[in-house]
C-alpha cells in the first residue's frame, strides 16, 4: 500500500468531531472515571488552544445514570433506558462542565434526535447554533436525547451521531475514542490506513459491543462509510491511552486511519445522502445510470425500469442499477404509484398519464447524489 502523509493530513484538520465512547469514561461499575475523563479535557483544550474549532460527541448518560441508581445491567426496557438518561445526562454534565472550568473553557451542551437530523429546516438550524457556538470558541458537548427519543435508543447509536455531526458542520476530521487500539486484521493485527470500506472489513468487524454501550466495530465501520464518502478523514484510536488525542492531531500512527474516498461534498448533498430514511428503491436501466452518473444529467421516467417502496413527493429514494446495485440517493418528485405508472414515458407523456405535471424529472440533477465506491451497511 502506497505511503501516506499522517502528519499532513491531520494536523491540517481545522474542525475536528471526538467522539467518546462509554467505556472510556466509566469504570466497571459504571461510576464515571473523572480523573481520566479530566486528562482527555486537558487535551481537547490543548487542541482548542491550538486554533481547532473542537465538538465532542459523548456517550455515558445511561451509564452514569445505572451508576447513581446501583444498576449493574444495562436496562433493557425503554422507560428504564429512559430513566436512567435522564438521572446521567445531567451528572454527566455537570461533569465536563466543572471539569473544562478548570481551564477557562466554555462549553454548551446540545442534544440532538434522529428528526433533528432528517428535516431540513431543523438540520440546517443545529449546524447554524454550532457554527455559531464554534465562532464565539465554545466547546459544544453532544449527546443524543435519550430521555425522550426511544427509537435513538434502540439504533441511533453515537458512533452513527458522530458521523452526522461530522457531516452537520462540515468537519475534517472525526476521532473515535474507543476501548480498542484501532480495526483489527482477523491475524489481531491493527490495520494502520483503511483506503476503502470492503465486505471483508465487514466481516472482521463482528457485531458485538460492550455491556453498557450501543457500538460495536460494526457502528463505527458505518460513521466510516458515513465520514469518508463525504470526502472527510476518520480515525479510531484507544480513548484510554495517555496522550491520545494530542498524539493522533500530531499525525503519529496512532490507531487507524480511514481515508476519504470521493471529493468533499457540499452540506446540502451530505444531508441527502448521509442523514435521511430511504423510503424507497428507484431501478434504472443503463443508459440512464451513465447519464447520471458520468453525465450529470437528471433522472427522467424513460429511465425507470422499476419501483418498489413507499415514497411520496421530497422523499430520499435509492437508485439502483441492473444488478440491483446502488449508485445514487436523490429527492423524489413523484410518489411510488405516480413513478409506477410513467416509468419507461417520455415527458411528453407525464400529463397525460396521471393528469398532472409538476416536473419533467423523476429526480434533478440538483436533488441528487452520486456515491462513489459505495458499500451499503
Amino acid at each position: 500500500m502506497e505511503r501516506i502523509d499522517r502528519k499532513n493530513i491531520l494536523r491540517n484538520a481545522k474542525r475536528i468531531v471526538v467522539k467518546v465512547g462509554t467505556s472510556t469514561l466509566t469504570f466497571p461499575d459504571m461510576r464515571l472515571n473523572v480523573e481520566h475523563i479530566e486528562s482527555l479535557v486537558s487535551e481537547l483544550v490543548r487542541a482548542r488552544e491550538s486554533e481547532k474549532d473542537v465538538v465532542l460527541v459523548t456517550s455515558g448518560a445511561i451509564a452514569a445514570g445505572m451508576g447513581k441508581l446501583d444498576w449493574d445491567v444495562r436496562p433493557s426496557t425503554i422507560p428504564r433506558q429512559q430513566a436512567a438518561a435522564a438521572i446521567g445526562q445531567s451528572h454527566l454534565m455537570h461533569t465536563y462542565e466543572e471539569l473544562f472550568g478548570k481551564y477557562d473553557q466554555l462549553v454548551a451542551q446540545v442534544l440532538l434526535t434522529q428528526a433533528d437530523i432528517n428535516d431540513r429546516k431543523r438540520y440546517t438550524n443545529a449546524s447554524n447554533t454550532l457554527s455559531t457556538l464554534l465562532q464565539y470558541g465554545v466547546i459544544p458537548i453532544i449527546n443524543e436525547n435519550d430521555t425522550v427519543a426511544v427509537d435513538e435508543i434502540k439504533v441511533g447509536e453515537n458512533d452513527t451521531l458522530s458521523a452526522l455531526v461530522t457531516n452537520l458542520i462540515k468537519a475534517d476530521l472525526l476521532l473515535i475514542l474507543s476501548d480498542v487500539d484501532g480495526f483489527y486484521d482477523d491475524s489481531k493485527q491493527i490495520i494502520s490506513v483503511i483506503p476503502a470500506i470492503t465486505p471483508e472489513l465487514r466481516e472482521m468487524a463482528g457485531d458485538k459491543g460492550s455491556d453498557v454501550g450501543m457500538g460495536g466495530m460494526i457502528t463505527k465501520l458505518r460513521a466510516a462509510d458515513i465520514v469518508t464518502g463525504a470526502g472527510e478523514v476518520m480515525v479510531i484510536a484507544n480513548g484510554k491511552r495517555p496522550g491520545v488525542i494530542t498524539r493522533v492531531l500530531e499525525g503519529h500512527d496512532e490507531g487507524t486511519i480511514f481515508l476519504p474516498r470521493s471529493d468533499k461534498m457540499s452540506g446540502r448533498k451530505r444531508w441527502i445522502a448521509y442523514s435521511l430514511p430511504c423510503r424507497g428503491t428507484i431501478k434504472v436501466d443503463d443508459g440512464a445510470k451513465l447519464a447520471l452518473a458520468e453525465r450529470g444529467k437528471s433522472l427522467l421516467p424513460s429511465g425507470v425500469t422499476e419501483v418498489s417502496g413507499d415514497f411520496e413527493f421530497g422523499d430520499a429514494v435509492r437508485c439502483v442499477d441492473e444488478n440491483d446495485t446502488e449508485f445514487a440517493r436523490g429527492l423524489t418528485n413523484y410518489s411510488t404509484e405516480e413513478v409506477n405508472l410513467i416509468k419507461g414515458k417520455q415527458t411528453d407523456q407525464i400529463e397525460p398519464t396521471l393528469g398532472h405535471r409538476y416536473y419533467n424529472e423523476v429526480i434533478h440533477r440538483d436533488n441528487l447524489v452520486i456515491l462513489e465506491n459505495l458499500e451499503r451497511m
